[in-house]
Formats: structure tokens, C-alpha cells, sequence
């Protein structure tokens, strides 16, 4: 069964669906089953996987307003190894078309249910907004990841993001935790990053990912390619974090596995 993560900031430009796209790329190497879920009307996440955003004939956003499943409407982003839920400009006509709907921040949950046994990680790309797309994937979610410069402002952000996240946990999603805070674009020359991100430790303890995301020009350049990054430039300093993030990743579940197979016994 598949454990579904939410990539999310309300603050642009922070490297969340860089990391969405090869992080999905590095479990696929690892030989793990992947769907990305692109619900950024933008398309960003559909693009650098390889899917042209342009000529989709089923989307997300027919997923939400339910004129198909998830099945129906997935991608192989075949150099990358995982499977694609693709977005564009459609998906936000779907806020529109549900803003009556009961239920309607449960829609993603319900699609993802369907096909949750056929994947070992679900990520969704949420846009930089805290709307009806991002619930949804929030409330779709086991986890979320929060991807975030080691800047001052960011960490304004970071606090508005725990408040929603608290408030979806308390109301309709109670198994919602914050998986793990992924410091991007970071630059340990700069005295702030550091501080920062000594702040994000203190705070956070071990909820902050070891790995962390330099700035690098290969992140930047594969999505124009329509490839992640390790398709890209596989020797990179960006294609070698996300590897490690991956695996960074996939022995934290295991140790929590292992942690609860104790407490059983």
C-alpha cells in the first residue's frame, strides 16, 4: 500500500516540484513503484516528467470532478520510471466546479484509494497556495514534505503552513503528519542558511532531512529537457542529494516499521 506524500509551500520558487520530479526519479531507480500527482494548474511537475502538458486528453482535474479514474488518466514518464497524474490550465476550473460539492476536499482521497495498492510512494506536487487543490492534497496525504529555503521570510511561511496543516489534521485528515522539512537551494557559505537552518534543528529535531539540496545548474536546466535531473546529469550535485534524500527516506520508514513491529510483539 502505497504511502502518499504531499510536496507543499505556500511559497513559490522554492524547489517543490524540483523535488517532486526527482524525487520521484530517485525511488523509481531504487526500484520502488512511483505516481507523481501533479495538481499545479501550471503543469510544471507534467512537463519535467515528460508529459506535454499541451496535449493531454484526461487530467487531474477530470480525476476531481470524477469523469474518470486516476487509471485512466496516468502518464509514463518514461525516462523517469514512475507513472504521472499530469495537471494544466484545466485543473482550475475544477476549484470552480466543486465549490458547491460536499465532500469536495476529499475528492483526491477517494481517486488515490482506488489505486493506492498498485504504488509504494504516491507524491503530489500542490501548488504554491494554500486553495481547494492544496486541501485536497493534504487530505489525500500521510505525509507532508515541506521543501524551503534557509531564509528569514521562509520561515514566516513555514508557521502559516503547521497552522493549516494542524487545522486539516483536527478536522477531516487525523493521520496527517509532517513528514520531514527539506532545506533547498542551500548555500553553507551564507552565514543566514546557516543560521536558519540551526533554528529548523532546534525546533525540529530530527523532522529535518540530513539531506540536504545545494543550488545547482543541473536542477535548473533538466526541466527544459523534459527529463529529472539524474536523466539529465546523473553525476551532478543536484541528481546525487535527491538520490540521498530518497534513501534517506526509505530508511526512515523502515526503521518506523520496524519500531512498530516492536511495539506489536
Amino acid at each position: 500500500m502505497a504511502r502518499i506524500i504531499a510536496i507543499a509551500n505556500q511559497k513559490g520558487g522554492v524547489g517543490k516540484t524540483t523535488t517532486c520530479v526527482n524525487l520521484a526519479a530517485s525511488l523509481a531507480a531504487m526500484r520502488k513503484r512511483v505516481l507523481l500527482v501533479d495538481l499545479d494548474p501550471q503543469g510544471n511537475a507534467s512537463m519535467g516528467s515528460g508529459v506535454d502538458k499541451y496535449s493531454l486528453k484526461r487530467s487531474v482535474y477530470d480525476v476531481l470532478v470524477e469523469a474518470c479514474g486516476v487509471a485512466d488518466a496516468v502518464q509514463d514518464a518514461a525516462e523517469g520510471g514512475f507513472m504521472v497524474l499530469p495537471a494544466n490550465g484545466d485543473v482550475t476550473a475544477a476549484e470552480v466546479e466543486l465549490i458547491q460539492v460536499d465532500g469536495r476536499e476529499r475528492r483526491l482521497r477517494a481517486a488515490l484509494g482506488q489505486v493506492q495498492s498498485s504504488y509504494d510512494y504516491i507524491l503530489i506536487d500542490c501548488p504554491p497556495s494554500l486553495n481547494l487543490l492544496t486541501l485536497n492534497g493534504l487530505v489525500a496525504a500521510d505525509g507532508v514534505i515541506i521543501a524551503m529555503q534557509c531564509e528569514y521570510f521562509a520561515l514566516e511561511g513555514l508557521s502559516a503552513l503547521l497552522d493549516t496543516i494542524e487545522q486539516v489534521r483536527s478536522s477531516v485528515n487525523v493521520g496527517l503528519e509532517v513528514e520531514g522539512i527539506l532545506r533547498t537551494m542551500y548555500d553553507p557559505r551564507n552565514s543566514l542558511t546557516n543560521a536558519v537552518s540551526s533554528q529548523l534543528h532546534e525546533h525540529f529535531g530530527e523532522k529535518v532531512y540530513r539531506t540536504v539540496i545545494p543550488r545547482n545548474v543541473r536542477l535548473a536546466e533538466a526541466p527544459s529537457h523534459g527529463v529529472p535531473a539524474m536523466h539529465y546529469d546523473k553525476y551532478s550535485r543536484g541528481s546525487r542529494a535527491y538520490m540521498a534524500l530518497a534513501g534517506e527516506m526509505i530508511r526512515r520508514e523502515e526503521r518506523l516499521l520496524s519500531s512498530n513491529r516492536g511495539v506489536g510483539v
